[in-house]
């Protein structure tokens, strides 16, 4: 039988603290979501001034990158590029960039999404996050 590592409560806090600090460096005001490889949420730190949506959109691409088993900027650009019937998409509210995998040994395991300021920004900081890992 394979086995996987999982996210507990250390490594959840572990990436929101560092992607909540990246997202300070900028004063970016920001929701941060991190998710299991299901889509379930694990953890999310809405920063001080971030849009009330944020709090919605963030889990949804993090829900988004961990089901798809890759960035939710991948489903913005197949949208943006004419396939609107991919809007109907089950399951997959975040299509939106900001959303990114947790890989680990060829895994995912989970996923950080974040919403607030531009996507490539977003993008930054749910990096950063990952990174505390060393993932």
């Amino acid at each position: 039988m394979k086995t996987k590592p999982v996210l507990g409560a250390a490594e959840v806090k572990q990436i929101l603290q560092a992607a909540e600090a990246r997202a300070q460096q900028d004063n970016w005001a920001v929701t941060i979501a991190v998710v299991d490889d299901g889509g379930h949420l694990l953890g999310l730190l809405r920063r001080d001034g971030a849009a009330p949506i944020s709090a919605h959109i963030a889990p949804a691409k993090a829900q988004t990158a961990a089901l798809g088993r890759r960035e939710s900027k991948g489903y913005e650009d197949v949208i943006n590029g004419g396939r609107t019937a991919f809007l109907s998409a089950p399951l997959l509210q975040g299509m939106l960039e900001g959303g990114v995998p947790i890989v680990v040994d060829g895994e995912v395991i989970g996923a950080v999404g974040v919403s607030g300021v531009k996507s490539s920004e977003d993008v930054i900081i749910a990096q950063a996050g990952i990174a505390a890992l060393g993932a």
